[in-house]
């Protein structure tokens, strides 16, 4: 019997393209493959591409540069592209890079097996449709290993905002959310595999709208059907527009005990004028309005945020509005980030601020949001929190896991195994981390 072809998957971008790494590996598995950590040990390489930041494209082509001499050493190995890169780009991807032999979008990867076939028979697989069967669905069911305690699990895939800076409703189609009965039995299986956490995710998951029984769910009804299931204890999702944050979800954060007091709720900019000029459709006010809600149905939640700076048109005032609502909110982690044009976005063709000045603007914006960040944490010293522990930390006898905040914990002492729930008290805050004792 000959020994089974080995895959390697490099990962870029979201956590979707985490799962969706997941689920090629299943469905090459299903091939006769088995992954790989080394690209060297490879008879197949995927690249799952982001096409969210500047030049993602090229760092793509960089990357495929270095598998040449692998290339040439094993004429067997076959090499593909994956994700929104794929999408946009597929065809100049295989003009530009012959030694690219398949390229597959985010919409198409049930189709794998048939391509990688295809590929191995000599011939170029490209295949960026939009196809009408249901690629999860289309996934055959296969027994599947165990797994660590915590998981992603798509729910909903693209978007119908059209935000000014956004490739993703190019790349990944319109709003589309997963039956309710299919994301249920896949959340089943995981927990029988070993899942005590799961973070459902979406590029607008709060906008998550599911068929099931009686109709069309919610993102709260379904979260509520989750915390049904015996041995998933704790449930996340990511991300959310503000214009989605339903009454009924609001109410989840304040009455759903397996709901984690986390919520990523991005705003982008506190000028008004910039929100339009982003198609946001909703306001500084009416976002502000809006925190306050949830902070009176849970007022422990902690918030993260996005913000972009140095968007074109960007004045001083308009990021001087960004500082006020940051420092209004209150954030507990945030991710900021300078503009960057994406190819085919609306903003990308619009007078740019000057780079120098958008750094300065960066610089300030994050000395704000570290302040805050270490505030929070510094506030968990002395309390109890729920850690959910993953696995191993740096130092002998020391474990790690999450907070219910999603603070990494580091604790030492005997007796705790990945998957284990328990309470801790905080001692110590570090720069990234926090230090405790186990209960």
């Amino acid at each position: 019997m000959s020994d089974p072809r080995k895959l390697y998957i490099k990962t870029y971008g979201c956590q979707m393209n985490v799962y969706d790494s997941e689920r090629m590996t299943e469905a090459m598995t299903g091939a006769g493959y088995v992954g790989t950590d080394s690209a060297g040990d490879a008879d197949l390489i995927l690249l799952n591409t982001c096409h969210i930041r500047e030049k993602a494209a090229e760092k793509v082509y960089s990357e495929l540069g270095r598998f040449r001499a692998l290339k040439d050493a094993n004429p067997d190995l076959r090499i593909g592209v994956a994700g929104c890169v794929a999408q946009a780009e597929g065809e100049e991807i295989m003009r530009r890079q012959p030694l690219v032999d398949l390229v597959v979008g985010p919409q198409s990867y049930h189709r794998l097996p048939e391509m990688e076939a295809r590929a191995r028979a000599g011939e170029k697989a490209l295949d960026t449709d939009f196809p009408e069967e249901d690629k999860f669905d289309a996934l055959k069911r296969r027994p599947r290993a165990k797994r660590g305690p915590t998981a992603f699990l798509t729910v909903q895939e693209g978007c119908d905002k059209f935000c000014a800076f956004c490739v993703v409703p190019y790349t990944r189609g319109a709003e589309a959310s997963r039956p309710a009965t299919r994301v249920l039995e896949e959340a089943r299986d995981l927990v029988e595999r070993g899942v005590r956490e799961i973070t459902l995710l979406g590029q607008n998951v709060n906008a998550y709208h599911g068929a099931g029984e009686g109709g069309d769910w919610s993102l709260a009804r379904l979260i509520r059907a989750l915390a049904e299931i015996d041995g998933l204890e704790r449930i996340r999702f990511t991300t959310s527009h503000p214009n989605d944050m339903s009454d009924d979800l609001i109410e989840a954060h304040g009455t759903c005990a397996k709901l984690m007091p986390y919520l990523h709720l991005p705003v982008q900019s506190g000028s008004d004028r910039i929100l339009k000029r982003m198609n946001r459709k909703h306001t500084a006010e009416g976002y502000v309005r809006l925190i306050e809600r949830i902070r009176a149905a849970r007022p422990d939640i902690l918030i993260s945020g996005d913000f972009i700076v140095g968007f074109p048109e960007e004045t001083e005032a308009d990021f001087q509005d960004t500082l006020n609502l940051v420092e209004e909110v209150g954030y507990g982690t945030a991710y900021s980030f300078k503009y960057s044009t994406r190819p085919g976005t609306p903003a990308a063709e619009r007078a740019q601020v000057d780079a120098a000045e958008a750094d300065a603007r960066l610089q300030r914006l994050q000395a704000l949001l570290t302040r805050q960040q270490r505030a929070v944490q510094e506030s968990m010293v002395g309390r109890e929190v729920g850690v959910l522990f993953e696995k191993p930390g740096r130092l002998p006898g020391q474990m790690v896991g999450k907070s219910d905040y999603l603070h990494a914990v580091h604790v030492a002492g005997s007796g705790i195994a990945p998957g284990d729930i328990r309470r801790v008290r905080i001692t110590e805050s570090g720069p990234n981390s926090l230090a405790g004792v186990a209960l």
